[in-house]
């Protein structure tokens, strides 16, 4: 490593994802790549996919669409989420970004200023963007696709992903011709009917299960690893970290590794992250630091430099995430900007 930290991302598995959930859907991909490909880097994913056969990519905030538009060329479609924000329609237009319509003054905004390509989102029960089914416009020039967006997708027995599926449907009806996106990563697995005419895949293109938990038909993408900075003996009755978070009911050999949570591991770890080290699985022990954190490698050959794996091929991203409390997305991009992105494939 150039780093004590680094962050390795495998494109040949983001590629085999591609294909897998183009292959379980039954429809087209068209990825979701904001949060700069949830950490990952959207330009270098980006890439990649397009070879392939992507062509058309999703991004949360117009400035993300700038950037990507920059290193993508002319060749891709670019939807932004947000849709078109007051004073946003002359930048949208300038860098060739298609808005993702959620309002009428959003549309207002947009038209009024030449319009063009752009897509309409359809609320069909979160209740976070778009309009509901009732107050959805008339068709209009420019619109090419209409999409909405699941809320429980990781249940495949919630009855609610029916009932949107249905929704969409008569909703999406209402506008021939405009291509229709419903699924996300775990909307992909529910069935071809899910799937329309596209679907918007984000966490399982980079290594998480459709379900929140480890999935086989998935390959890992992401590897956060970190160097170990010191190994110490520590006594019976001695602490660890701070707040006295661990204290050593036996003699413990512990490794400080360059990782904490301005890294990506999280401070809710504690107690029950985990990191693999020397061909085992060990307890991150005492409370998570800035720039560190402590792993027990009593019994363990283990020297300064060795590499410990925070979430990878050893150590799921989708087990990593359940033992700090929270979910893969959250973990991919809480991976800080010092550490090193390395790409393989």
């Amino acid at each position: 490593m150039n780093a004590p930290a680094s962050l390795t991302v495998d494109l040949q598995a983001l590629a085999a994802n591609y294909r897998t959930l183009e292959a379980v859907g039954g429809a087209p991909v068209h990825p979701v790549v904001k949060a700069d490909a949830y950490g990952l880097g959207a330009a270098a994913c980006a890439e990649r996919l397009m070879r392939e056969g992507a062509r058309t990519f999703f991004v949360a905030r117009t400035s993300e669409g700038e950037r990507l538009r920059d290193a993508l060329g002319t060749a891709p479609a670019i939807y932004i989420l947000d849709g078109c924000l007051s004073g946003r329609a002359a930048r949208l237009r300038a860098a060739d970004l298609r808005p993702v319509l959620n309002t009428d003054a959003q549309m207002r905004e947009w038209l009024s200023a030449g319009g063009g390509a752009c897509g309409l989102q359809i609320d069909t029960g979160m209740n976070r963007l778009g309009f509901r089914p009732e107050a959805a416009p008339a068709p209009f020039e420019g619109l090419d696709l209409v999409l909405s967006h699941l809320a429980c997708a990781d249940d495949p027995a919630e009855p609610m992903n029916a009932r949107q599926r249905d929704a969409f449907a008569a909703a999406a009806a209402r506008y021939p011709g405009a291509i229709r996106s419903f699924a996300n990563s775990g909307g992909v697995f529910l069935g071809n009917d899910y799937g329309f005419d596209a679907t918007r895949p984000g966490i399982c293109l980079y290594g998480g299960g459709p379900e929140g938990r480890p999935d086989a038909r998935i390959r890992p993408v992401a590897t956060l690893s970190a160097e170990v900075l010191q190994v110490r003996e520590v006594p019976a009755g001695e602490s660890v970290g701070y707040s006295r978070g661990f204290v050593a009911g036996t003699p413990r050999r512990i490794a400080t590794v360059a990782a904490g949570y301005a890294d990506g591991v999280l401070r809710s770890y504690s107690p029950r992250g985990q990191a693999w080290v020397a061909g085992d699985t060990r307890p991150i022990v005492g409370r998570v630091s800035m720039d560190v954190c402590a792993v027990d490698v009593t019994g363990l050959e283990i020297a300064v430099g060795d590499a410990a794996e925070l979430f990878g091929p050893n150590r799921p991203l989708d087990e990593a995430a359940a033992a700090a409390g929270t979910v893969a997305w959250e973990l991919l991009t809480s991976v800080g900007p010092r550490v090193q992105r390395r790409y393989v494939g």
